[in-house]
């Protein structure tokens, strides 16, 4: 009956401006837009839905109930992490090691924590 996530939304003051980001810095496709709202597709068919955002946001930490960030699979993560430098993306910190995965945190163009990682396996 349950099939997975179709997709996940994000609330935007500019939703264009954030569909192009991550267009322009993912690798995202515009798969479909309407009344201002747009949604982008991940190389692997995952979505994003991004919205017109309406009143104000908090100031959410990464272990706040919630959301707390995208993840973005790499198959090279140097790569990767060296294409996002050289668009001048903030990193909130360098690139680690965690049970064998390599990760480093970096925030999009609205400031929504993402992250690369690439795995050493996949999980089960």
């Amino acid at each position: 009956m349950f099939t997975g996530l179709e997709h996940v939304a994000i609330a935007s003051p500019n939703p264009k401006s954030l569909a192009e980001w991550y267009v322009q810095n993912l690798g995202f496709r515009l798969n479909y837009e309407y009344d201002g709202n747009y949604f982008v597709r991940a190389q692997d068919g995952n979505m994003l839905e991004i919205v017109k955002a309406e009143g104000e946001s908090g100031n959410p930490k990464m272990r706040t109930p919630g959301l707390r960030h995208l993840a973005i699979s790499v198959t090279d993560f140097d790569a990767a992490h060296a294409h996002l430098k050289s668009l001048g993306v903030h990193f909130e910190g360098e690139p680690f090691v965690n049970q064998g995965n390599r990760l480093v945190f970096f925030t999009d163009l609205d400031g929504n924590l993402i992250h690369l990682i690439q795995r050493e396996s996949p999980l089960p």
